[in-house]
């Protein structure tokens, strides 16, 4: 038994009471919160007055007391309703904390495993449309790996093909977010609806937090829009008037914390969701007809390499598959270029893009960039270095001749590539 298990066993405290914590001179008063799975087994988690969670790890010396019992409430449970006049849609979570239900008596966060534990979380959901709610995997975002986004895309074509539903929603965490997305647009054909990818930048638990918004805005958009591609929703500014629609290949995270970190690089995005009203603004691949078509072939043995001034030729590595985040319009040191001639002729593909991130590589520009298309480095348009990198996995998995891969590479095949750069 853990040390935390073993002195809130023997002072009583349960969940929902509020205790007192003193530790090294130090008090701590709040709501026993539940432990959290991704928590050290001798963290006790307590929720403060003013609604945020602290952690406390504790340890034989560490004294507990109870303030106040809470008071005991079962947990209630809702049939889910279903209307056939209604489309459906699928909510597959993959361990985001976007979809959970808050008991705000306790402030205890519960994960939503099911679409009764949907109902909780947000239910207005089900005066939009019906639902189907199942786990498909929990992780950080950050231990997300090239075998989770083969089986989401196989278990999302399940949903369409198998259940027939108008669209597909998949909380997740925000870290990796823009990668799945984007590998789901290169695995995913023939889409008959949106694929909406949603997370929150900040827990359930939170007064501040985003995740009831997106999660609505995110089902909105997956039973009331005839969009079928990839598409990524977050909040679009601080407060909560409205929420963007990104295409999956165009989205970037570019801010650490606030609600609207979320970003369409080079072009306008896809529409926004307002007060329950959905505006797209631009063009999108509508949804099809027939069967959803999963093409998951990867090459794993590819890899990021970001250019730094006094890179070694060393430091790049010899991969099936490099992308290289070179400097302004697509340039690294000119003391590399024999160690990449070097790879490319033993058989290494190597593409080129921006650490600007917003703008295009155009290598014709300076001697540097002719110098590296001429030895057969691979320019990526406006192509983020995140969308280049799961792409050429994609093409590598699928091409072998280097002029077929080179085709792929600057063909758009799912919206990675814009025709004129828009910068806002």
């Amino acid at each position: 038994m853990s040390i935390r298990k073993e002195i809130l066993e023997r002072v009583g405290a349960k969940e929902g009471d509020v205790i007192r914590i003193k530790k090294k001179g130090k008090t701590y008063e709040g709501i026993l919160m539940p432990h959290h799975e991704f928590s050290d087994e001798n963290i006790v988690t307590i929720k403060l007055k003013n609604g945020y969670n602290i952690g406390v790890e504790v340890n034989r010396d560490t004294e507990i007391e109870i303030l106040e019992k809470g008071e005991e409430k079962e947990r209630l449970k809702a049939s889910v309703p279903f209307d056939p006049e209604k489309k459906t849609i699928s909510i597959l979570g993959t361990g985001g904390t976007i979809a959970c239900y808050v008991d705000y008596r306790t402030g205890a966060v519960h994960p939503a495993y099911s679409a009764d534990d949907l109902a909780f979380s947000a239910p207005e959901i089900f005066d939009v449309c019906n639902v189907r709610a199942r786990i498909v995997y929990q992780l950080l975002s950050e231990n997300m790996e090239v075998d989770h986004w083969r089986r989401l895309a196989r278990e999302i074509a399940k949903e369409f093909n198998g259940n027939a539903v108008s669209g597909v929603v998949v909380p997740h965490g925000t870290d990796t977010m823009s990668y799945t997305a984007a590998a789901l647009s290169f695995m995913l054909k023939n889409l008959t609806g949106p694929v909406v990818l949603v997370g929150a930048q900040r827990s359930s638990d939170r007064p501040s937090s985003d995740a009831y918004q997106n999660l609505l805005d995110a089902a909105l958009v997956a039973s009331k829009t005839d969009i079928g591609e990839v598409v990524v929703l977050m909040h679009g500014e601080s407060s909560d008037s409205y929420t963007v629609i990104h295409r999956g290949t165009k989205v970037r995270k570019m801010h650490t914390s606030r609600r609207d970190a979320f970003k369409s690089i080079n072009v306008p995005p896809l529409g926004i969701v307002s007060n329950g009203e959905i505006k797209l603004l631009q063009g999108y691949r509508k949804r099809e007809e027939g069967e959803v078509l999963v093409d998951d072939k990867m090459e794993k043995d590819v890899s990021i390499m970001y250019f730094y001034p006094g890179m070694e030729p060393d430091d790049i590595p010899r991969k099936k598959g490099i992308v290289l985040m070179g400097t302004g319009l697509g340039h690294v040191s000119s003391r590399l270029i024999p160690r990449l001639k070097e790879l490319i002729d033993d058989g290494t593909t190597i593409v080129m893009t921006s650490q600007c991130i917003y703008g295009r590589v155009n290598m014709n520009v300076y001697s540097t960039g002719r110098d590296l298309l001429k030895i057969g480095v691979i320019p990526c348009e406006d192509m983020l270095p995140e969308v280049a990198y799961v792409k050429l996995m994609w093409v590598l998995a699928h091409a072998t001749d280097m002029e077929e891969i080179k085709r792929l590479m600057l063909t758009n095949l799912a919206g990675e590539i814009s025709e004129r750069s828009y910068f806002a």
